[in-house]
């Protein structure tokens, strides 16, 4: 009787989870064709900052306490993906930015995920920022917590991350209270902070009632990430 139940436990377990794969197949549906995008050119002209060169390099900071969670070698921002249990952020601590247009690209290890936290505050950088995710999603669809989401709140239109191992790029215009995303040259997401007057997803306070300046921070979630390339230009 024993042996009876126990197979039939099993046989239970095994048929739930192909009809769950067979669900996840379905919806990613990698028959069907999708857009791909190439990382965008660094930018260039009158205004564009490297936060990578010799002069901004030491301003990055881990806000987060004093671990040593990522390394600055040959232009690129190397996150070590240590942090299993406590989220940390390299920051930029050279200056606050207000309105801008943003420019970086990255790469990441399998199963990373990261992120790029705009206008933040050192002691507080999720609830009083925001952030658009960094995330190993190649394939999937778009989600609120995919590739160039405003994370668990606004979704991007297409999934445009690459394979892991392979660079993107992320354009990024801050402008006031609007918010515009292009990935690997796609534009992806372009949203009015202004109108989210109550809170949305996990974050207890309204995105129209977040400060207006602040910190840029790159996320350690536990996995490898490099970053090179991070332009900014002050509006």
């Amino acid at each position: 009787m024993k042996k009876v139940v126990v197979l039939s436990v099993l046989f239970t377990l095994v048929s739930v989870i192909a009809v769950l794969g067979a669900a996840r197949y379905v919806k990613q549906a990698p028959w069907k064709p999708r857009p791909e995008g190439t990382p965008t050119p660094t930018p260039s002209g009158e205004g564009w900052v490297n936060l990578l060169d010799e002069a901004n390099s030491p301003q990055w900071k881990n806000i987060t306490d004093d671990s040593e969670i990522f390394e600055i070698k040959d232009g690129e921002l190397h996150i070590f993906g240590r942090s299993l249990t406590t989220l940390r952020y390299a920051g930029y601590t050279g200056r606050t930015f207000g309105n801008f247009d943003l420019h970086l690209e990255f790469r990441l290890a399998r199963r990373t995920n990261s992120g790029v936290f705009l206008r933040v505050r050192e002691n507080d950088p999720v609830r009083r920022g925001f952030e658009v995710q960094v995330f190993d999603d190649h394939g999937r669809p778009p989600s609120m917590t995919g590739t160039g989401s405003l994370y668990d709140v606004a979704c991007p239109m297409f999934n445009m991350a690459r394979p892991a191992g392979e660079w993107n790029s992320y354009d990024i215009s801050v402008q006031d209270r609007r918010v515009a995303v292009h990935v690997n040259g796609w534009k992806v997401l372009d949203t009015d902070l202004a109108q989210m007057t109550m809170p949305i997803g996990k974050f207890p306070l309204a995105f129209a009632e977040l400060p207006i300046e602040g910190m840029i921070a790159l996320q350690d979630h536990g996995g490898e990430a490099w970053f090179r390339n991070i332009w900014i230009r002050p509006l």
